[in-house]
């Protein structure tokens, strides 16, 4: 996610290649699912009696971000290899992933072999968001590691958008099914987070009917057997990331306000307390933030915000102190405004494959580039943090397992662990809130 000039922006690149996701044949199943259909499959939680109140709050908080978003050919989902790729083609040459991951402790059902090969010749194989048993699995390891939960993936540009086929708005409301079942079984806070990404502001009314379904169906915030739902000031919390950015998004920022309002006032499926993901920039206007008088007023409607960070540095000056300073600036303007702040800490940056792109373009250095950043977060006086992400293996900011022993052969090209053990950034995340929260010097 870059922030150079002489690129297309990251927000773009993310729109058009979910826009071409959404194009392709391929994915397209021969019995198509019907809209009613797709939204049908939203249930609330099952009845888990005896489970804790739902956790308050993010004080003290390493909550990560779970895309969600993988498909693979048999999971059930008629959307072959989906976000393993970018036009259809899963093999050599033709995928969109930097990192692969690391399903050496998955069960034989988890697994679905693609056509690449590692270096004994063995068969490469890879995961399916769809997959029950492997959504669980990460939310053990959240669990396992001291990670507290996950903002959940919901793309708007997905749940508005007309198509002959709603397969992959129903495979995205059985994931947000699956993250919020695993979430309760492992005692993880969960929120959903909608991405803006690819929705056009005139169907605004698109976008309403998919939170009542979510709030109707589902019962999104206010199901009694789901005790994992994190709240905030006594609220049920829905992240809405995208709003202010300078990249010629089809939305507008009045847009954006009409839907926070919605979710904050709305007499029927209101009631919501509201993060925002904004841009780095946005507390001056520059850099990826619109310049407009009305940003500020939009934001002060946020009950937290979150800057998005990803791409926007190389490097912690811990010797200028300018990214302290900078942190502490927005911590400083939150606290005015009664707004709490959350911070967006990232590994490192990777999208060769989706963009031919370096590999490995802000390099992770072992894990120092990412520590950097809890360091710095935690001498801004911020307890808090949101990591980006758990299984974001496109853009290389993943910290769930993935392995050394990646595929093979011409037109091949991924990333490693740098050899470290595949937990290694998990293990770190988890460290990082220990030092967050002062139980480590």
């Amino acid at each position: 996610m870059k922030d150079r000039a002489a690129t297309v922006p990251e927000e773009v690149w993310r729109i058009l290649i979910w826009l071409l996701f959404l194009s392709l044949p391929g994915f397209l199943s021969a019995e198509p699912v019907s809209f009613e259909e797709a939204h049908a499959v939203l249930r609330p939680a099952p009845d888990l009696a005896g489970k804790s109140k739902n956790p308050e709050g993010l004080t003290g908080r390493v909550v990560t971000g779970y895309q969600g978003w993988f498909r693979a050919e048999g999971d059930g989902s008629n959307l072959g290899f989906h976000h393993y790729t970018w036009n259809g083609k899963f093999e050599p040459g033709h995928c969109s992933i930097d990192l692969w991951p690391d399903l050496s402790e998955f069960a034989e059902e988890e697994k679905f072999p693609t056509a690449f090969r590692k270096a004994d010749g063995s068969v490469a194989h890879v995961f399916s968001s769809q997959n029950r048993k492997t959504v669980n699995r990460h939310f053990q390891w959240m669990r396992e590691y001291g990670i507290d939960g996950a903002f959940v993936q919901r793309f708007a540009g997905v749940v508005t958008r007309e198509s002959r086929s709603y397969d992959l708005l129903k495979a995205d409301n059985e994931k947000l099914m699956l993250c919020r079942n695993a979430a309760i079984a492992n005692e993880r806070c969960w929120i959903l987070m909608y991405d803006l990404s690819g929705w056009k502001g005139e169907d605004f009314e698109a976008l309403a009917y998919d939170w009542k379904q979510l709030r109707t169906r589902m019962k999104l915030g206010d199901d009694p057997a789901d005790s994992s739902y994190l709240k905030l000031h006594e609220k049920p919390l829905v992240a809405i990331w995208g709003v202010g950015f300078n990249d010629d998004r089809e939305y507008s920022l009045r847009d954006a306000e009409k839907f926070i309002r919605l979710l904050k006032h709305n007499p029927e499926w209101g009631g919501m307390s509201v993060m925002l993901g904004v841009p780095f920039g946005w507390r001056e206007q520059e850099r990826d933030a619109v310049r407009d008088e009305h940003l500020h007023e939009v934001l002060k409607l946020a009950d937290v915000i979150s800057p998005w960070a990803v791409g926007r540095f190389r490097e912690v000056d811990f010797a200028s102190g300018k990214h302290i300073h900078h942190l502490v600036e927005d911590r400083k303007w939150c606290e005015k405004n009664g707004i709490e702040y959350l911070p967006v800490l990232f590994p490192g940056f990777s999208w060769h494959n989706m963009t031919g792109e370096d590999l490995g373009s802000i390099p992770r250095r072992g894990g120092k580039f990412l520590w950097e950043q809890f360091v710095a977060t935690r001498a801004a006086g911020i307890e808090s943090a949101y990591v980006a992400m758990f299984d974001e293996i496109d853009e290389g900011t993943a910290i769930f397992k993935c392995t050394n022993d990646v595929p093979v052969g011409d037109g091949v090209k991924f990333l490693t662990y740098e050899g470290l053990p595949s937990d290694h950034y998990l293990r770190l995340t988890g460290k990082g809130r220990n030092l967050l929260r002062a139980d480590l010097p």
